[in-house]
């Protein structure tokens, strides 16, 4: 059984540590604060200069004037801060964030990221993931394995507008956990009840498995 959208978040929140500065892209990373491990605590920061965003707010209770890179309201925890977007831009093109965890519209095996635009389909702009695939230290995605019309988007090559070339570190689908690596892509974890055969033919490039894949723990 593929997992559920909030059962990708839980697994993507275990690639954090405590302690991290993480920046979350719009969408379905945005959940994964939702499923810290007990014990981990992370600053979040928004590109358009937050430090210390916290959970989203109850219904009533929105401030117009809080928002995130999405444009949606969020809270602040306690010692967060504001800052204007030269400052934010400076902290991610200066490697001071740790991990990013972006959605995708296609990923290729050299790790190569397609994730802002469709051609021909209107888009606000390209946003700070140019920046963020090439200045945080860990780059992780987080996807359905095939899109909605079943083709794939792990592919030999992106036929998107690139976002970045050799930026992925690590792919998490409804289907299984993919690292990108100097070899190629090499398939570490099964999601439960999820068998070889159909992640090998959900992916569109070659898929390396070296050992015995484990069932992700959620």
């Amino acid at each position: 059984m593929a997992l559920t959208r909030e059962q990708m978040a839980a697994r993507a929140a275990r690639e954090l540590e405590d302690g991290q500065y993480v920046n979350l892209g719009i969408g379905l990373p945005t959940l994964v604060p939702n499923y810290l491990p007990e014990g981990v605590h992370v600053t979040l920061q928004s590109e358009n200069g937050i430090l210390g965003v916290g959970p989203y707010p109850y219904e009533g209770d929105e401030d117009p004037d809080l928002i995130n890179a999405g444009k949606e309201t969020v809270t602040l925890l306690p010692g967060a801060s504001f800052f204007d977007s030269a400052t934010s831009f400076g902290m991610i093109r200066g490697g001071h964030i740790d991990a990013a965890i972006l959605g995708a519209m296609q990923v290729s095996e050299q790790g190569d990221l397609a994730n802002w635009m469709i051609p021909g389909k209107m888009v606000k702009g390209m946003g700070g993931a140019m920046d963020l695939v090439h200045g945080a230290k860990r780059v992780v995605v987080v996807m359905e394995h095939v899109a909605k019309d079943g083709t794939h988007k792990i592919v030999p090559e992106c036929t998107l507008p690139y976002t970045g070339r050799g930026v992925v570190d690590r792919v998490i689908t409804d289907l299984a956990v993919v690292d990108v690596t100097d070899a190629g892509l090499v398939l570490r974890e099964l999601a439960p009840g999820v068998g070889l055969d159909e992640v090998r033919a959900a992916t569109g490039a070659p898929l390396d498995v070296p050992a015995e894949p484990v069932v992700m723990e959620l």
